[in-house]
């Protein structure tokens, strides 16, 4: 199966691919083994709303070759609309089992973002876990745009199999559609502040929250001067949308 050929809902405008966590990852290794290059992301609901309005982002997402539910409220959105997904894939998920995949089968890793002392701490975090072989190397995510075209380069001569780009949306997004053809990296994807759990320097909501929808309210919680306002506005915003899809689309 091709990445055109997974089967795909619309929501709000953006296709989104009925896949579970397991079917990702079967998807994501059989297209490295056939040479084929796979640039995902995960959208949930703040990612929705702004793509209404930041084509750039839009575009970025749409070009994507795998699309999975991030949010939760993503998949109740479906389900209320009657287009069901089968289950969240969260980023930061998929992640820890790509590198698991990785630890099992010898593909490397290149990871990108974060500060210094973050991503440092990934990458030592999983040389301890499976050994130097997984790494293909590692950059701070703090750049000016002239650096691009040198940081794609580098990483496209890592010979990395999995790239993680840990920067913040939507950044990361236009970054990896902007230069994915000179990275050519097998499996190119965003996971936001994934790097940040997986060194410690954060923590997740507890799993009766994530599966809940709550998780959201656990980074508010975490960080209220950054997060509630971004919060309020596109949580609103989501429930327009979705109200609009239900009862006024054609």
């Amino acid at each position: 199966m091709t990445p055109t050929e997974i089967p795909t809902i619309e929501l709000m405008n953006c296709p989104v691919h009925v896949l579970t966590m397991e079917q990702t990852i079967a998807e994501i290794e059989r297209n490295i083994k056939q040479g084929r290059q796979i640039h995902h992301v995960v959208v949930n609901a703040a990612k929705l709303v702004n793509m209404q309005t930041n084509k750039d982002l839009y575009d970025s997402v749409v070009n994507c070759d795998i699309i999975n539910a991030d949010g939760q409220s993503v998949v109740w959105a479906s389900r209320w609309l009657k287009k069901p997904l089968p289950e969240r894939v969260a980023g930061a998920d998929l992640m820890v089992n790509l590198m698991d995949l990785a630890g099992q089968k010898g593909y490397k890793a290149y990871f990108f973002g974060a500060k210094e002392e973050v991503v440092q701490k990934v990458v030592d975090i999983y040389t301890q876990k499976f050994g130097e072989q997984v790494i293909a190397g590692y950059r701070n995510g703090y750049y000016t745009v002239a650096e691009e075209d040198t940081i794609a380069q580098d990483i496209a001569e890592s010979g990395a199999d999995f790239l993680f780009v840990a920067i913040t949306s939507p950044k990361k997004e236009i970054f990896l559609n902007k230069y994915k053809d000179i990275i050519k990296t097998p499996f190119i994807m965003g996971v936001g502040g994934t790097f940040d759990v997986v060194s410690g320097k954060t923590k997740r909501a507890p799993l009766w929250m994530q599966r809940n929808g709550l998780e959201w309210l656990y980074r508010v919680y975490q960080e209220p001067g950054r997060m509630w306002k971004r919060y309020a506005v596109t949580n609103t915003k989501f429930i327009g949308l979705l109200f609009r899809e239900k009862f006024l689309k054609k």
